[in-house]
């Protein structure tokens, strides 16, 4: 790879590449609002040393790991924990050569541009990565992550991020978010803010539904025992994430179906589930019918809500088994929007005290269905493309896609949507470079003028998920 990557994703035409230089040099100032991501908040409020490189880039990012696992390589040579507490490697070394053995798999992939801006960005760390250099370039991070300006607060510091959304469950006791508010860190208007996602307790098929639900009643002090009683434990714990900071709801389910049934209905299929007799059209028609009741709540209490459907989850069910959830298991799907989300959007779809910010996992929806949806509702946004899909070359294809039809302002700005702290600054980087590069050939073709990118590339960096996601209006 080249050394120089002053241009990097800019467009090959002079011309267009000298515009997207000025335009990206606007966005690159601008302080990083991180609205959805997965960073464990406990990494900010303990503040304490990262492990090994290999701990702190390999173990983690499934990104990673999911590769190496389609060439033979299991996940337990790389060091992510088993289910069952059995043996996996735990000498990061040994981790990081393994996993550089392979690094020709990730060879035109996101995953190798973002670790490659990692090494040069964060660590300072320019040697090319290989077989023959991984032990140096291994020495060079690992001597980085003793020096104090290595802390997650002091990196915090550096990578200009203003705010960061971490990702909760009602049952989290949001114990690190009073531990960073005490610090001066969280709470309302704070540098880090709790999300709010009931997915474990709103989904029948999620592992141990119902003792989740029992579990709710406890953090609550409501009575579960009921519909009712549950929709007041939900109120209740969504007013305790926004004591703590939370702007937002994010809810990931398997489809973005949407049903708007009477109380009566939708305290029988509670019923049903309650006592184990619901089937997977009861689940989904729970799930849809949530939706549109959390809805309703974000009208009362102003959450923005997201909605991240079509992941088929735990897909391998070998992975599953062995080492859990979240581990690189889950397989995109084709998903529908047009008619799934017509009773949410004939309820409240113009209602402006409703913000709905909606991603896929399927592309082919960005012209057909939701950039039409966002161009037509008050309530409607397209949410950034996500897992599989925050790529450089999905990135293009969404702004070519949507903003014809749904222009920039219909948009909610980018989401790292990751847990790899370190690759938070390079993610976001990436897409403010895509869209230099998009904003550079509209001005080239006559179609913007030069000024008008200019802000625009602005409030697609800063602007507009700050407004979209309701960051710093207690501030």
């Amino acid at each position: 790879m080249p050394t120089n990557r002053t241009d990097l994703l800019f467009p090959a035409e002079p011309g267009q590449r000298a515009l997207a230089r000025e335009l990206y040099a606007l966005a690159a100032r601008q302080p990083i609002i991180s609205p959805h991501g997965h960073v464990d908040p406990a990494l900010l409020a303990d503040d304490q040393p990262f492990g090994d490189p290999a701990r702190l880039l390999i173990v983690p990012d499934h990104y990673l790991t999911r590769m190496l696992l389609s060439q033979g390589v299991r996940p337990a040579e790389l060091g992510v924990p088993t289910v069952d507490g059995s043996p996996v490697e735990t000498d990061g070394r040994t981790i990081w050569r393994r996993f550089t053995d392979h690094w020709h798999l990730f060879r035109g992939t996101p995953s190798r541009l973002w670790l490659e801006q990692t090494f040069r960005e964060v660590f300072d760390v320019h040697t090319t990565l290989s077989p023959a250099t991984a032990d140096e370039v291994y020495d060079a991070v690992a001597a980085r992550l003793t020096e104090p300006g290595f802390r997650p607060r002091a990196l915090f510091e550096r990578f200009n991020i203003e705010v960061l959304a971490t990702t909760e469950s009602p049952l989290d006791d949001l114990g690190r978010h009073a531990k960073l508010a005490a610090d001066g860190w969280g709470g309302p208007g704070g540098r880090v803010i709790t999300t709010f996602r009931p997915d474990n307790v709103v989904d029948m098929e999620f592992d141990n539904w119902s003792a989740n639900v029992d579990q709710l009643a406890e953090v609550s002090g409501e009575d579960t025992g009921t519909y009712a009683g549950f929709l007041r434990a939900l109120r209740q714990r969504r007013a305790a994430f926004i004591a703590a900071g939370a702007t937002s709801s994010d809810h990931g389910h398997p489809t973005a179906l949407t049903l708007n049934l009477s109380e009566a209905e939708a305290a029988a299929l509670y019923d049903r589930g309650r006592r184990g007799e619901a089937d997977a059209a009861d689940a989904e028609a729970f799930r849809a019918h949530m939706l549109v009741e959390f809805a309703r709540m974000s009208l009362e209490d102003g959450l923005v809500m997201q909605l991240h459907p079509g992941s088929v989850r735990n897909h391998n069910k070998w992975l599953y088994a062995t080492h859990g959830r979240d581990v690189g298991g889950d397989i995109p799907q084709a998903t529908e929007y047009l008619h799934a989300l017509t009773p949410l959007l004939d309820a409240y779809g113009n209602d402006p005290r409703l913000t709905l910010v909606v991603y896929t996992l399927d592309e082919y929806t960005f012209s057909r269905e939701l950039a039409p949806l966002a161009g037509g509702y008050a309530a409607l946004y397209l949410g950034a493309p996500w897992w599989f899909l925050d790529s450089p070359e999905v990135l293009r294809r969404f702004r070519e896609s949507v903003t014809e039809s749904a222009g920039f302002y219909n948009t909610a700005g980018f989401v790292d949507d990751t847990r790899a702290f370190c690759s938070i600054p390079v993610r976001h980087d990436v897409a403010r470079r895509v869209d230099a590069a998009f904003l550079a050939r509209l001005v080239a073709e006559h179609r913007l003028a030069e000024d008008e990118a200019a802000e625009t590339i602005v409030d697609l960096a800063y602007r507009l998920p700050k407004k979209v996601f309701k960051i710093g209006v207690n501030s």
